[in-house]
């Protein structure tokens, strides 16, 4: 990724940029401006200095704010991250089931509006290694996401026991991933088959819940979350 760092310029002492009314204004101006240009141009093919000329700001004021595009995007991991962490805290209590449908579909809501942007950031998103979903430059963001579709099992009325039900959270947290996937690229009008993959897959769960009684399906479900674990973060989380 270092070829999207443009001439970054050491940060001057004083007082952090965004901090006064003033700074966080011109900040959320120019943010929303990268995004814009992104989502418009792609990401290889918007630099810096094009968000600043668009904004109307020298590029030494946008450095002092965004000093790469990296910054513009792990400002976007936090702004959708928290605001879906803000309105998945009012999870309805419930089966486990429910709560992950209501987990998915309040990410569906929280992505919406920025689907264009997401699609021209979809190659930086799967495979950077850098800045992509299970980097660790992008922690914070899973560390926000991924304990919500855990928490919508281990705190379910119907949560089987501790190691199994967080477990099937993170791999409920991958499911929900795929789908978002599905919807990034999905091209029927208004996201029809997104709509009817999460229809499959509500009709899908009580199978899925019956089938976790069963303990071989119970061992896999554990050994399966300890693999995905290895493979994308590098080694095993204990449970």
């Amino acid at each position: 990724m270092n070829m999207f760092i443009e001439n970054v310029k050491p940060r001057k002492r004083g007082r952090p940029p965004g901090r006064t009314p003033q700074g966080a204004a011109a900040r959320e101006r120019l943010y929303a401006t990268a995004i814009r240009l992104i989502a418009a141009r792609g990401y290889g093919a918007t630099t810096l200095r094009d968000v600043a000329k668009e904004a109307g700001v020298s590029v030494g004021l946008l450095y002092r704010y965004f000093p790469s595009k990296q910054a513009v995007i792990l400002a976007f991991y936090d702004e959708l991250s928290a605001d879906f962490a803000r309105q998945a805290a009012g999870m309805p209590s419930g089966r486990w089931r429910d709560r992950f449908i209501f987990a998915l579909t309040t990410s569906l809501r929280v992505l919406g509006p920025h689907r264009i942007a997401l699609q021209a950031l979809a190659p930086v998103l799967v495979g950077d290694p850098d800045d992509g979903v299970f980097s660790e430059r992008t922690a914070f963001s899973r560390l926000r996401v991924q304990p919500v579709f855990e928490g919508a099992v281990v705190g379910a009325t119907d949560a089987p026991n501790r190691p199994l039900a967080a477990a099937l959270g993170r791999l409920l947290y991958l499911v929900h991933l795929a789908v978002l996937l599905w919807w990034l690229f999905d091209k029927s009008s208004r996201q029809r088959a997104t709509s009817a993959l999460v229809s499959l897959t509500e009709q899908l769960l009580p199978s899925a819940a019956l089938a976790l009684r069963v303990p071989p399906v119970r061992r896999f479900v554990i050994a399966v979350d300890e693999l995905i674990r290895e493979a994308l973060f590098g080694s095993p989380v204990s449970a």
